[in-house]
């Protein structure tokens, strides 16, 4: 019987896709020069007033729909008072107390179980500047520069309720999460840029307990692996320490990648007094319910539904439709092919064999050159192992798989006097080998099927080699 139950909550920031920021027109294009796309609204300067962009709105309502949120056609912008190097004007505007989006929630796989998780709101608010640490994490380093051109990027803020139980179950709804918000276009997810960070709150509690242990949050985790591995690390610290007899201090920790561990930033007490107050420069947001409405429309098949489609309609596997949810450019090559009539298992086991290998090197080829190899294959004109032969000269020839078959002369051999000679040969050749199995060592078999496709270069049908094979040796 287990000691402790993990509690797990994440707040995960979004930067929103669109091309300028979220309150000026400064550009939110990434790898500028530092400090090169900023303005005075978005530095705060004295008399700068901001105007709230559209897009951005239009967005965050996007996001709220898809994760089964209630949209609140009234919401309010409050100013989140503190002081840090990355924050220009000491304030950040944010939706404290009136969010535009609560009460939603995701849906998602873990270890071939369905969870759902609760999402208690959803928030628009603008982006700080970025730290750049002289060291490896902020409680190494010497000193850091600022660059401001992030600061005032459209962002949402995602607050999941505590509902998550274990690390990988974080794992797994962070990159659904992701999924989605990339399907629906509101968000690139490069976690690699800063686009999607994480926030984790986890703590420990006895087991089967009601009352909560003391939360710790890891601030800003940006990759997947990252984001399991602190929960882990977490649970095994915080465990250690209440075995012994000790107590958790309320902190937040930053991760240390090299290290391995986290580390302490700042204790967190006594809960900090940011004095939010109303947003004076910007009105409430009066969504109109029509164009909610039409927003509402314009969503895409979710990749959860897409899952259960591919599950339902085609047959394909959990691990086959993950898959094609997962690389949509796959499943819109899948969705292509299959409007042409063909098996949805061969169209699946072509796409996820050695043709992604080839796809992710050297692009992808056209639907039109890909059925024509399903063509032959499903006749039967060729076997699948030669098919990979075929794949290859596709991307090296513009002739079509027929051509390409008919010119290297991969017919495959189905003619059963021709192979009965082959068969024979091979018996022949392999004697010993022969008696061996007939005194029970069948393991043997798998030899005479190999030889066989060898002296055919490949050509032989398998099917019917193990056919006639087991008929000759009377297995």
């Amino acid at each position: 019987m287990r000691k402790y139950d993990t509690v797990i909550g994440l707040e995960i920031h979004v930067a929103l896709l669109t091309e300028s920021k979220f309150l000026c027109g400064c550009s939110t294009a990434f790898g500028a020069p530092p400090n090169s796309q900023c303005c005075p609204v978005c530095l705060g300067l004295p008399g700068a007033l901001p105007l709230l962009n559209e897009k951005a709105v239009e967005y965050a309502v996007k996001a709220g729909l898809a994760l089964n949120c209630n949209i609140h056609y009234f919401s309010k912008f409050d100013r989140k008072n503190y002081f840090y190097p990355d924050l220009p004007k000491a304030y950040q505007i944010t939706q404290e107390a009136f969010p535009l989006c609560t009460e939603g929630y995701l849906e998602y796989y873990c270890d071939d179980q369905l969870f759902r998780t609760s999402i208690t709101r959803i928030q628009m608010e603008e982006e700080a500047g970025k730290l750049v640490h002289s060291g490896s994490s902020i409680v190494e380093s010497e000193y850091s520069l600022v660059d401001y051109n992030r600061a005032g990027i459209p962002l949402i803020e995602i607050v999941t309720a505590p509902e998550i139980s274990y690390p990988k179950q974080a794992r797994m709804f962070l990159e659904q999460l992701r999924l989605l918000l990339s399907y629906i276009g509101v968000s690139d997810t490069k976690m690699e840029e800063g686009s999607l960070r994480c926030d984790a709150n986890i703590s420990l509690k006895p087991h089967g307990s009601e009352v909560l242990g003391t939360k710790v949050e890891i601030k800003n985790l940006n990759s997947f692996r990252a984001l399991e591995r602190v929960l882990e690390y977490e649970e095994q610290r915080q465990q250690s320490i209440l075995d012994s007899g000790g107590t958790i201090r309320q902190e937040s920790r930053t991760w240390n990648e090299r290290a391995g561990k986290t580390m302490s930033m700042r204790s967190k007490a006594d809960a900090p007094d940011y004095r939010f107050f109303p947003e004076p420069d910007l009105p409430p947001l009066h969504l109109d319910p029509a164009w909610v409405a039409l927003i509402k429309a314009g969503i895409p098949e979710l990749p959860l539904e897409r899952l259960w489609r591919l599950e339902q309609e085609w047959g394909l596997s959990r691990y086959e439709g993950t898959f094609l949810v997962n690389y949509p450019d796959f499943d819109q090559l899948f969705a292509e092919l299959m409007a042409l009539g063909y098996p949805s298992k061969l169209v699946v086991n072509l796409l996820m064999g050695d043709y992604a290998r080839l796809a992710r090197e050297r692009g992808h080829l056209p639907a039109e050159r890909l059925a024509g190899l399903l063509e032959i294959l499903e006749e039967g004109l060729i076997s699948h192992n030669q098919g990979k032969q075929v794949l290859e000269e596709l991307y090296k020839s513009d002739q079509s798989a027929r051509q390409i078959v008919s010119a290297k002369g991969w017919e495959v051999l189905t003619d059963p006097g021709q192979l009965k000679e082959v068969i024979a040969t091979v018996l022949v050749d392999n004697g010993e080998l022969v008696m061996r199995f007939l005194k029970g060592e069948t393991k043997l078999f798998g030899f005479f099927v190999g030889q066989v496709m060898r002296a055919t270069q490949g050509k032989a049908d398998p099917e019917l080699v193990n056919q006639l094979l087991r008929k000759e040796l009377g297995a």
